[in-house]
């Protein structure tokens, strides 16, 4: 298939080179990392896919507290699958183990700058299949760039990877699509269904659809009859049941983790302004909540002057002009926006099926390309279309001088170079203006959005010493199971156990279990992302509940601190009776998840002498600090954010005050932690708790004294899918429990995703079926009546050419 020695095979190259090419000088004249001083890691690639990623470099290398099921590092015991269904499991991720792993920030853009060349050559290839082109091959590599350079690639997709699975999904899913068009590879294309959908689930979705589209238009235009149509559609259709059934061992758990999810932020979707979606056409222009629609100068005027192109047949020419404008029609209305979007609003931007629609855009300048080099009533026509474009644009703030001059040059090379290929003269310049048209204008914008993202969205440090200080003071200290160690509030990114080691609270998701949310929040606990970004909670309290025997105290700019503790066992014993329910103070729901009562109420605001204060005000900004004691900062405002139970020292002489920056927080609550009882209850705790601790890839189990009675509580969420001694587990106040009758000694508690039976079933009956269409087609193959010399490999023979229709003969 991927015979890299042919014409096609040169172009696919061609067009993953000049990718390449293009967004490393981008990155490069932007001094960004790995070629500068300016971080990458902005938004969700610093807070969630590089620590992700430095869990699979960890799960690669046997270095991973948990498995593939069960992540003992995040939230205090999360479910891991989910999470690698999300984001790890692209084939392309696997590549993050051959660095060292305090290289991981150069294997994650290492990882998606193959994505992109990937995909890039993947749209040169589908170009080549759909027409053969002649020998303007060469052009589809320049347009295979031009997708996988598009806007949506190099200033969105480039800090959220997963999306770019996207990019290489829907050429591929196009091509699955051809083959089932024609009846040929029923084996290969239900693989890149699943390989597709594996990788990537949503952004599969959107590409499935795209592909959807595709097809319909191929059948419109092949001429075939209405037979011939509908067994196209259902090899189709079988198709992608096959490849989404093959992936149903991670998509039934992604999808029922989501549903086991705290809710995210949830809006009613607006079209941006016209204006800004004309100007986001241009390059180097950048917004979060507009279509990043720009696929370079070649593709926008080729795309436009198909529908003046005279050596087209015009039923092709209307067709995939109105295609085109349909769908980018489509981005603007509320009812194909939640089609796109499988009916669900998305809380970051509106617009992630834009690539979709720079697919559809390269696919008819291909067309246009392919019937031969457009004349000058067609170059005038879409140029003149283009000129539109930008002129709509004037309105719109995003677009600033240097988008113009960009536009403006890239325009002249791309209609001085179609010239030039017209007459059929010095190509070899036509070719160099073309591909620097595109690759110029796919550098500078790469370069601005490099800049832009930094100054617009927060971001974080690469790699550095710091990061070494604080994973080596992990290392030390790590005692699992003994104890946990957690990598501290002062955090470098969400998922800091991730990324340095250790077994945190905090954790960042899109699938962080709503329980554990709402557990962590219950005993004073702080988040970010509208609850779906939780903090670690710095409180002895919850760390003897939790078996924090060491925290890191990092201050900013120093080195890290370690605090160690005397901590009960992860599996402890509680009294039976009752249903306990946290209520609204975090003080006392801790005393009643610890079993004793620790903390002294502050007589008109004051501790006393020589009791630990704790400030709870979750929805103040501002900072506190108790005395002379450095000051603390709160950040909340629900429901974005909410501000974490928070220490500000050891009270050392009576009328300590708590001073705070401006007005004081309204319906704060103060809490005075005496360190005497708190060690008795956690002398008590320990006295009963486990002997022993196991743990294991996905469970644990725990030997407890003779005679225990009561309940036994595993210091870990009860999420969805724990189950112990073969029943679901039961919950003490959000943590795993087992209830005890004093015979037994053993508890053990297993992890098992939710849906990954069903999934599992999904997938071996797809796999099944599979087996079932292949045999069947080589049986036709073989059978009476078979063509000479057809079908080779056991493909169906497709039906005959019709003259003027589009070439069949394809990948």
């Amino acid at each position: 298939m991927w015979n890299l020695s042919s014409a096609r095979g040169r172009a696919a190259a061609f067009a993953a080179l000049i990718t390449v090419g293009a967004v490393t000088a981008g990155d490069l004249a932007a001094r960004t990392f790995p070629f500068g001083p300016h971080t990458r890691s902005v938004n969700d690639l610093g807070n969630q896919f590089v620590p992700f990623h430095a869990r699979l470099w960890d799960l690669l290398h046997g270095r991973a507290d948990g498995g593939v099921l069960l992540d003992w590092q995040s939230g205090y015991g999360s479910n891991a699958l989910t999470d690698l269904g999300t984001y790890l499991t692209s084939p392309f991720s696997l590549l993050v183990g051959l660095f060292p792993r305090d290289e991981i920030d150069l294997a994650v853009y290492v990882v998606t700058l193959v994505k992109t060349a990937v995909a890039a050559a993947a749209m040169a290839w589908l170009l080549t299949a759909l027409h053969r082109g002649g020998g303007r091959r060469w052009m589809a590599g320049v347009l295979g760039a031009s997708y996988a350079l598009c806007g949506w690639s190099v200033t969105e997709a480039s800090y959220n990877p997963m999306w770019l699975d996207g990019l290489i999904a829907f050429p591929l899913l196009c091509l699955a699509a051809e083959w089932a068009r024609t009846g040929r590879r029923p084996l290969l294309g239900p693989v890149l269904v699943a390989l597709a959908w594996t990788a990537n689930f949503y952004t599969a979705y959107m590409a499935t659809l795209g592909a959807a589209l595709v097809l319909a238009t191929r059948l419109l235009l092949d001429g075939t009859g209405g037979r011939e149509r509908i067994g196209a559609l259902l090899r189709a259709t079988r198709t992608v049941l096959l490849g989404v059934g093959l992936a149903a061992p991670v998509l039934v758990p992604v999808f029922l983790g989501s549903t086991h999810a705290y809710p995210g932020w949830t809006k009613e979707f607006a079209p941006a302004p016209w204006t800004d979606v004309f100007a986001r056409t241009l390059p180097a222009t950048y917004s979060f909540f507009s279509p990043a629609v720009f696929v370079g100068g070649a593709t926008l005027l080729l795309a436009f002057a198909l529908a003046f192109h005279r050596a087209a047949p015009r039923r092709e020419r209307m067709v995939w002009t109105v295609l085109t404008a349909a769908v980018a029609l489509s981005l603007q209305w509320g009812p194909t926006h939640l089609l796109w979007h499988a009916f669900a609003t998305p809380n970051g931007s509106p617009y992630r099926q834009t690539f979709v629609l720079a697919g559809l855009a390269v696919i008819t300048a291909w067309t246009c390309v392919a019937r031969g080099w457009p004349d000058r009533r067609a170059l005038a026509g879409g140029t003149a279309a283009v000129l539109a474009l930008a002129l709509g644009a004037t309105g719109s703030q995003l677009a600033g001088r240097d988008a113009y001059l960009l536009f403006a040059a890239g325009l002249a090379a791309v209609v001085a170079g179609l010239l030039l290929a017209a007459r059929g003269r010095a190509l070899v310049v036509a070719a160099v203006l073309l591909t620097g048209a595109v690759a110029g204008q796919a550098a500078a914008t790469t370069a601005y959005a490099d800049r832009e993202r930094p100054l617009r969205l927060d971001h974080y440090p690469q790699w550095g010493a710091g990061h070494d200080a604080r994973a080596a003071a992990v290392a030390a200290a790590d005692g699992w199971p003994a104890h946990r160690t957690d990598p501290g509030r002062t955090q470098l990114t969400a998922n800091d156990a991730l990324l340095l080691g250790g077994q945190g609270g905090a954790y960042y998701s899109s699938h962080t279990a709503d329980v554990w949310t709402r557990t962590l929040s219950a005993l004073g606990g702080g988040w970010t992302s509208r609850g779906r970004s939780l903090q670690s909670l710095d409180n002895p309290v919850t760390d003897a509940v939790f078996s924090v025997g060491a925290r890191l105290r990092t201050a900013p700019g120093g080195q890290p601190l370690t605090v160690r503790r005397e901590v009960p066992p992860l599996v402890t014993v509680r009294p039976a009776g009752g249903e306990p329910v946290y209520g609204d103070s975090p003080f006392r729901n801790q005393e009643l998840l610890l079993g004793a009562r620790v903390y002294e109420p502050a007589v008109d605001g004051v501790c006393r002498a020589g009791t630990e204060v704790f400030l709870w005000a979750p929805q103040w900004t501002g900072t506190a600090r108790l005395g002379d004691n450095p000051g603390e900062r709160l950040l909340g405002g629900e429901p974005r954010r909410r501000a974490a139970l928070t220490p500000l020292g050891t009270a050392t002489a009576p009328g300590t005050p708590v001073v705070y920056s401006g007005e004081a927080p309204r319906d704060a609550e103060i809490g005075c932690l005496d360190p005497a009882r708190l060690s008795a209850a956690v002398d008590g705790l320990r006295r009963t708790g486990a002997v022993s601790v196991e743990v294991s890839a996905h469970g644990v189990r725990a030997e407890l004294p003779p005679g225990s009675t009561g309940v036994a509580v595993l210091a870990a969420p009860r999420i969805a899918g724990w189950s112990c001694d073969g029943r679901p587990a039961d919950a003490h106040l959000g943590l795993v429990a087992v209830p005890l009758d004093g015979t037994r000694t053993t508890v053990s508690c297993s992890f098992r995703p939710p849906g990954l039976l069903a999934g599992a079933g999904a997938g071996v009956g797809a796999l099944l079926g599979l087996l079932v269409t292949v045999a069947v087609a080589r049986r036709r193959a073989s059978g009476p009546g078979r063509e000479a010399g057809s079908g080779a490999g056991g493909s169906v023979p497709a039906p005959p050419l019709r003259a003027g229709v589009l070439n069949r003969r394809t990948g």
